[in-house]
């Protein structure tokens, strides 16, 4: 028997893209510091306390999720950064919302040297570290920067203090949350053969369909709620708790345990308040159709309501001409349309459906053309250097079995140096992306 496994790659991009993403994280910490400021300085304790809300709310699911991660790879930790803690501490450290600081930690150090000391064995643990990483990014981006976002948007828009600045920050932000939706998808990749690799463009087109749809989702919720914030928290409420019996209903199973994917079933509906994401293996085209068409509707209805508003109940923060709202609202719904079309030409030329098995990471096990020795024809010595004695084709020994391998030791050892691998690999990220290239 034979056992292959794809050897997940890592690049000198993939480096630059680790370090980058520890600035990102820590200039991510002290924006929201100064927003918390901003708005306590302005008085403005309803805003703060919604910030404050997405924040901590945002901090637990994401440690929470760090932590079950942890438990069920049996809190194996091979960095010197993982390894300086006892399993009480990290606990603590999770307690305490610093978990994701000290994966990102671990994923600089395997990552700065696997790359500068070209072992592989560090390689590979950062590659597993930065897999379990993008998705916790994926959950902080639509659990914080998204309903962060679209509160930043509304205060601008209540406030009447609409300009070209404040429309780039907006974009800027969007960019950051499609950046996160990107690197993902980067994460995903990793698990192609190299026969099917995907070009950069496709990343690039990925990027550019992801900005465009969640830009116009956040925009449009926050027109709503920049006119009828009363009704925000039921919309969001009856939302998810419509996509949350969807993820149900598709049986996912990524956790290994019941609370677990629980926790992820529900995590998937409030992501989709906002983005697709796959869930499940297999064709997903008219779930998919279903999913857009559910929030095109929705953002319709959000922005016909805006608009409406305008024109009958004109805010004095805000001077208005009814056309300009009229475009205003058709503009959002049809940037929506045109991320559609883009995501449309991203999966007719640059996404390659595949099967799991054709995913690296998998383990196969297939026939060798030389059968393995048998252990009646192995000629092996004792300590003092007796032969063993062979009666009807069994071995007798009187050494103890801790002596001698085990078979599964002798096959390890039998193999071939490429085929003996120590490589390690995200069977959660692999099963999600079986689910993407499916």
């Amino acid at each position: 028997m034979t056992v292959t496994m794809g050897v997940l790659k890592f690049s000198c991009v993939d480096f630059v893209f680790t370090c980058v993403g520890l600035v990102f994280l820590l200039l991510d910490i002290v924006l929201d510091v100064l927003a918390a400021l901003s708005f306590y300085w302005e008085q403005a304790y309803v805003s703060l306390g919604v910030l404050l809300l997405f924040l901590m709310g945002s901090s637990v699911l994401v440690q929470a999720f760090s932590w079950l991660w942890y438990s069920y790879d049996n809190f194996e930790r091979k960095t010197k950064v993982e390894s300086c803690v006892s399993l009480r501490q990290l606990l603590v450290l999770h307690l305490f919302q610093l978990g994701i600081y000290f994966r990102h930690a671990g994923v600089v150090e395997a990552s700065v040297c696997g790359y500068f000391k070209h072992t592989d064995d560090l390689k590979n643990y950062a590659v597993y570290l930065s897999h379990d990483l993008n998705m916790l990014r994926l959950i902080e981006a639509f659990s914080e920067s998204a309903p962060q976002l679209v509160l930043m948007l509304t205060i601008v828009l209540q406030r009447g203090e609409l300009n070209p600045v404040t429309v780039l920050k907006a974009v800027a932000s969007a960019s950051a949350i499609a950046f996160s939706v990107t690197m993902y998808h980067r994460s995903l990749r990793s698990f192609l053969l190299d026969k099917e690799k995907q070009p950069l463009l496709s990343s690039v087109v990925y990027f550019f369909w992801n900005q465009l749809l969640i830009m116009s989702r956040l925009t449009a919720l926050a027109l709503f709620t920049s006119v009828l914030p009363c009704f925000i928290p039921t919309h969001f409420i009856c939302s998810w708790m419509v996509l949350f019996f969807f993820a149900w209903r598709s049986k996912t199973d990524l956790m290994d345990s019941a609370v677990g994917e629980w926790l992820y079933r529900a995590t998937v509906g409030l992501i989709w308040y906002f983005s697709w994401f796959n869930v499940v293996e297999g064709r997903t085209r008219y779930t998919t159709l279903l999913y857009h068409g559910y929030i095109l509707v929705d953002m319709s209805i959000l922005c016909s309501l805006w608009c409406w508003k305008i024109i009958t109940e004109p805010p004095s923060y805000l001077e208005i001409q009814p056309l300009y709202a009229v475009i205003t609202a058709v503009g959002v719904v049809a940037v929506y349309i045109i991320g559609l079309l883009v995501k449309t030409i991203y999966y007719k030329c640059f996404h390659p459906n595949l099967g799991k098995e054709k995913l690296k990471g998998d383990v196969t096990e297939q026939s060798r053309t030389e059968p393995w020795p048998s252990t009646n024809k192995l000629h092996l010595c004792t300590v003092d250097g007796n032969q063993d004695k062979f009666l009807n084709g069994e071995m007798e020994t009187d050494v103890t079995d801790r002596m001698w391998p085990s078979p599964s030791e002798d096959i390890e050892r039998a193999l071939p140096p490429l085929e003996r691998s120590t490589e390690c690999y995200n069977k959660r990220m692999r099963k999600l992306a079986a689910n993407f290239y499916s």
